[in-house]
């Protein structure tokens, strides 16, 4: 049996996640948005490349749910986009409504699946992934760390000039300013970086990380990143589908791991078919264990902003 994929939200993040998954040919694909015509405008044109791109993925774009059924995995990225100036915390409220409002279209529909959340403010959003569809916390994960190494490891490959392959980043915390970037376990070819730049160097490529989106931003001035954000999901799916254990920074559900409890929050996990198969813990420095809690506790507070206003 193929494996089928929904994505939902057909803007520049989720016609990217779908271009990716059927040209890697990882799954038929279901692109829905609310805007008639988008998904499946955007679909057919992807069709027609398949020709070339060698593919025989189908993909289906529409503003109904119902095409989703029997889904393996659901990557959610419909929601507003970050603007200049915007944090992802000024989108709280508005996608907040509007994933609450996919998951309990999805979830009824394919009940086995697992959900990626690539919605910002991202930690946020598992949250309320999770509480509505009420899946097992292994099939409620999110993307952003997967997207913050990225960007770690391709700003240590440029200034080492080295082969993105060669490179390894490590990342832990919430998605965004509080991130907490560890170089000491950073990589190149096994060595860390701090003993291959000096420290100036490796703060720096820090400070551009946990600032990478809104880099980009600033330079498109009328849109936000797409095509990392889209690999990292399709990279989580593919590692989920093929059940390859893959071991990526992931927001995943905390129950004492890290002495974080009952929250969504970045750290290496095991993904395979099952979803998230095992956390990863690590050894951290006192300073390295204090930065993660201020990051948990700051994702706790735009949750329990959300529970005051009951959304």
């Amino acid at each position: 049996m193929r494996n089928k994929v929904t994505v939902v939200g057909a803007g520049n993040v989720g016609a990217t996640v779908a271009q990716r998954l059927a040209e890697k040919e990882l799954a038929d694909v279901v692109l829905i948005d609310i805007v008639k015509g988008l998904p499946q405008g955007k679909a057919l044109d992807l069709q027609e490349a398949a020709p070339i791109e060698n593919h025989d993925a189908r993909l289906v774009g529409t503003n109904a749910y119902e095409a989703s059924e029997g889904s393996d995995v659901v990557i959610v990225t419909a929601g507003l986009p970050r603007k200049p100036g915007m944090s992802r915390g000024d989108l709280l409220t508005t996608n907040a409504k509007i994933v609450r409002s996919i998951v309990e279209q999805v979830a009824p529909l394919s009940p086995d699946a697992i959900l990626i959340i690539v919605t910002n403010p991202l930690d946020a959003m598992c949250q309320i992934a999770f509480q509505t569809s009420k899946f097992p916390k292994n099939r409620v994960v999110g993307m952003g760390g997967a997207l913050d190494a990225a960007r770690f490891r391709s700003f240590i490959a440029m200034e080492l000039n080295v082969s993105v392959e060669s490179t390894h980043a490590f990342v832990l915390g919430g998605h965004g300013k509080t991130m907490v970037l560890l170089p000491r376990y950073s990589t190149v070819a096994g060595i860390s970086i701090t003993e291959l730049m000096p420290q100036d160097r490796v703060d720096a490529l820090v400070k551009r990380t946990r600032d990478g989106g809104a880099e980009i931003i600033g330079l498109l001035k009328t849109g936000s990143a797409c095509y990392a954000p889209a690999s990292a999901a399709v990279e989580m799916a593919d590692s989920i589908l093929k059940d390859k254990k893959k071991i990526l920074p992931c927001a995943a559900y905390l129950q004492g791991e890290y002495d974080i409890h009952d929250l969504f929050i970045g750290v290496p996990v095991k993904l395979g078919k099952d979803g998230v198969e095992e956390i990863i813990e690590v050894s951290l420095t006192e300073e390295e264990r204090a930065a993660l809690k201020r990051s948990a506790d700051a994702v706790r507070s735009l949750i329990e902003s959300l529970d005051k206003m009951r959304l």
